[in-house]
């Protein structure tokens, strides 16, 4: 039988999620698109595949997903019943029908990151699902100066935890920086707040958090600049301790080549 293959563009608030990647017992994004499939295509079979697997309580302006299935389908329709069916904090933006060479796994990719956070005076609660907040002052013009370091190609062996075998830790940076937030604007966000962008053809587990714990020790005057430089030469394979929260971070945005 003649499978049919579907990209699917979607976005998720990720708070009250376990992650993308279903586990048992546990509700994440995966297992509520699997669950909402089931509804929707009846008896038909089908499979997903992600595109990228975030951790829990993280967020995705945009991610996706293939859907591989026995029968055709017509995506404006699949787009309507998706988007009636997943819960609010679930959308889906686009459908497209892709053939068989395609691989989501496979094909070349950039993935892009934010981390938004802010400092000082405590945040309104409703900002705990977007904004990792800090009590901390923190040096915002080191921590720019700190965030450039990273761009470029580097041995990236002390922001992994638990690598898989045969991982390749020499990792290209594409774009490292820290800009105010001028994303994602509400009544109740501080009035000040920033945004960490980071963007590469691929992380490591926990690299992205582990970079933003390693800036916000910077701005806490904890580290130097050559503390930052130092542990990007691959001469130390400890991973790093500090991890930020993960209720800040979104996968901003995924371009296929």
């Amino acid at each position: 039988m003649q499978k049919h293959y579907y990209l699917i563009h979607f976005q998720y608030l990720g708070f009250r999620y376990h992650g993308w990647l279903k586990q048992p017992k546990l509700r994440t994004v995966e297992y509520m698109v699997e669950k909402t499939l089931k509804f929707i295509l009846g008896h038909t079979r089908f499979k997903i595949l992600g595109a990228s697997r975030t951790d829990a309580k993280v967020s995705a302006n945009h991610s996706a997903f293939e859907l591989f299935v026995d029968n055709p389908l017509d995506p404006d329709q699949l787009l309507i019943d998706f988007n009636l069916n997943l819960p609010n904090d679930i959308k889906v933006l686009e459908i497209e029908e892709v053939d068989k060479k395609f691989s989501i796994i496979n094909t070349p990719k950039t993935k892009e990151y934010i981390y938004l956070f802010a400092f000082g005076e405590k945040c309104h609660p409703f900002c705990a699902p977007l904004i990792g907040f800090f009590q901390d002052e923190l040096d915002i013009k080191l921590m720019k100066a700190g965030a450039l370091m990273f761009e470029g190609k580097h041995n990236f062996i002390q922001y992994c935890t638990k690598p898989k075998p045969g991982a390749t830790f020499e990792r290209e940076i594409m774009v490292s920086k820290i800009k105010e937030n001028t994303l994602y604007k509400a009544s109740f966000f501080p009035p000040e707040s920033y945004a960490y962008f980071i963007r590469s053809k691929g992380f490591l587990r926990y690299q992205v958090r582990l970079i933003m714990g390693q800036l916000l020790s910077l701005g806490r005057g904890e580290i130097s600049l050559n503390d930052i430089r130092d542990s990007l030469t691959g001469k130390d394979n400890q991973p790093l301790r500090h991890i930020a929260p993960a209720s800040g971070l979104i996968l901003n945005q995924i371009e296929f080549d």
